[in-house]
């Protein structure tokens, strides 16, 4: 950014604000609704979200992208690497300091694709950007739901994930993808409404989850959170550049995978008898930190 005038940095600054500033005020009404005492069902509104909304979101986004088959395959491959590549340092990681993989290894690979990711590369990358983030946010899901359960659990079945409606959306939608078929306009409106109610729906309950987490060992929190800042930036940068992918899948592949720790981390940790309250720590840190992380990632692509 070496010879850039002070008009273009304002420029760049609006430009980062205009994205950002719409996800983390969603997110705040999720904590003001909370402060205020309203009711707010959490497991309703994420199940309503989880079965209807991104479902109907994901295939939709896919069905209507523009991406070409060569660009498509680059970043399922590429986002495959990064997260196998991330799991990899992270595991290393964890060995040499003797940490607690059950509780902190897979909050720290598995990122808030969906309520920040999504948003985020929707707002700054406009329907292309969203169709890198909704492959990629599958993918995550996809692994999160086999690999991330087993590590919290201690064991399960992978075949779990093929009851989750994301699964068979985002294969449908692949499907529709790369036949270049399209269903009857009346379908896609209906299917667009309901996926238009995911976005909302999972930053204001981001907020609401938020705002009710008791998070303990804050000073450990923050420095792993760093810690989550740097690898999964450093890594998936790396990866895309090995991928050769264009700027804008580049730039959404960076972003989705450096995200925060999850609300849904925190949940599995709690329901497998992992230490949830450091999961807690581990989301609101690393949220926190992101509203300063996440202009400076899209600084350098915008």
């Amino acid at each position: 950014m070496q010879g850039i005038s002070g008009k273009q940095y304002v420029a760049l600054f609006l430009t980062v604000l205009q994205v950002v500033a719409p996800v983390f005020l969603l997110a705040l009404i999720g904590v003001v609704w909370v402060r205020l005492g309203y009711e707010y069902r959490v497991q309703f509104v994420t199940r309503l979200s989880m079965t209807l909304g991104v479902p109907a979101l994901i295939f939709t986004s896919l069905m209507k992208t523009d991406i070409d088959r060569a660009t498509l395959f680059d970043t399922i491959w590429a986002a495959c690497s990064a997260y196998i590549a991330v799991t990899i340092v992270f595991f290393v990681i964890f060995k040499v300091f003797k940490l607690d993989m059950q509780t902190y290894l897979a909050p720290l690979i598995f990122g808030n694709t969906g309520n920040l990711g999504l948003p985020l590369a929707l707002f700054a990358f406009g329907e292309a950007g969203m169709g890198y983030a909704v492959v990629v946010f599958a993918l995550m899901g996809i692994y999160s739901f086999t690999f991330g359960i087993w590590l919290v659990s201690g064991g399960g079945s992978p075949l779990k994930v093929l009851k989750e409606p994301m699964v068979w959306a985002t294969l449908l939608g692949g499907l529709f993808l790369l036949q270049g078929w399209s269903t009857p306009v009346w379908m896609t409106n209906t299917l667009s409404l309901i996926g238009q109610m995911a976005i909302p729906l999972m930053l204001i309950t981001l907020g609401v989850a938020l705002a009710r987490l008791t998070p303990q060992n804050i000073l450990r929190a923050v420095a792993l959170s760093v810690v989550k800042i740097l690898v999964c930036s450093l890594v998936a940068y790396a990866v895309g550049r090995f991928f050769q992918l264009e700027p804008v899948a580049l730039a959404v592949l960076v972003l989705q995978v450096s995200t925060p720790v999850a609300v849904t981390s925190y949940l599995l940790a709690e329901k497998y008898g992992a230490a949830a309250g450091e999961v807690a720590g581990l989301v609101v840190v690393s949220t926190l930190l992101s509203v300063m992380a996440i202009p400076l990632t899209l600084a350098l692509f915008l």
